[in-house]
């Protein structure tokens, strides 16, 4: 097997970032990784030649630790995917509803889930993946103990699936970032782009307020800006940034040129295709 042909990911087999890598990447071979800073290492020493990272989930919010790697990390932003999450019980063979006692699963899961679990009066067991929930129920091969993953992982594991599409929410989608050693921008002018960075600014009065004046003047659209902190002290503060637009684009161009001037320490992460998934979204909105 070549290494140009593997994505790994975060977690253990079956995860929730595992389906993701399979539909966004269904020729290549994934890659479980212990942890995301394993994650992006994988690829910097060529055991994969890409990687996949959730950055956020429409209903947890974002992803811990990953704004921080990404600057950092080595790798560039060469695309993105949006995964819905389906969760399902998951139980090993021979279980019912009836003999279930417990759930297992990540917490974000398990908080996701909540009326399912409430109904059947399980008690809910804290796990560090939802993959390797699933992976502990078929070790334990017990009737009274479930798990909550994916139908993945009910496949990989040899579990029976009790239930499907058990999450409260309908909207349930995680978006994630692929990732490569080397940048692969698609040309100007070729198709929607999405233009992923960072920046700092000085700390004095009305700092970010110029920084970002040029986006505003150029019509360019924001799509998430999120403050973080760097060096361990409150007032040095990092910004992550997606813009739709290309830098080598006109309207771009000008706008990075004023924040270059009133900020510091512009790093751009990756200019990548746009998934059509965020325009089917923001169509959906504009309907209700």
């Amino acid at each position: 097997m070549s290494n140009a042909n593997v994505i790994a990911f975060q977690g253990f087999p079956g995860a929730y970032s595992d389906l993701a890598c399979r539909n966004a990447r269904p020729t290549m071979t994934t890659l479980p990784c212990p942890t995301f800073d394993a994650t992006f290492a994988a690829v910097r020493e060529g055991r994969a030649s890409l990687a996949m990272i959730p950055v956020e989930n429409s209903i947890a919010g974002r992803v811990a630790d990953n704004h921080h790697l990404l600057p950092e990390g080595g790798l560039h932003i060469i695309g993105e995917h949006f995964q819905r999450v389906n969760h399902m019980l998951l139980a090993p063979k021979g279980a019912t509803l009836g003999t279930i006692k417990t759930v297992r699963s990540h917490i974000q899961a398990l908080s996701q889930c909540q009326a399912m679990t409430r109904s059947l009066g399980l008690e809910a067991i804290n796990h560090a993946d939802t993959a390797g929930a699933a992976r502990e129920i078929a070790e334990l091969n017990d009737p009274q103990h479930a798990a909550i993953a994916s139908s993945l992982a009910a496949e990989i594991y040899n579990l029976d699936i009790l239930k499907s599409g058990i999450e409260d929410a309908d909207h349930n989608t995680t978006r994630f970032l692929i990732l490569s050693r080397d940048p692969k921008q698609p040309a100007a002018g070729s198709c929607r782009t999405v233009t992923t960075f960072v920046f700092s600014v000085r700390s004095v009065p009305a700092a970010l307020y110029k920084a970002l004046g040029g986006f505003a003047t150029n019509g360019i659209n924001m799509t998430k800006l999120e403050s973080y902190m760097v060096g361990g002290r409150f007032t040095q503060t990092q910004f992550y940034a997606d813009v739709e637009g290309h830098p080598e684009e006109r309207p771009l161009k000008l706008a990075l040129e004023e924040l270059d001037f009133f900020a510091r320490e512009v790093k751009i992460l990756g200019v990548y295709p746009a998934n059509p998934f965020r325009y089917q979204e923001s169509q959906l909105i504009g309907e209700d």
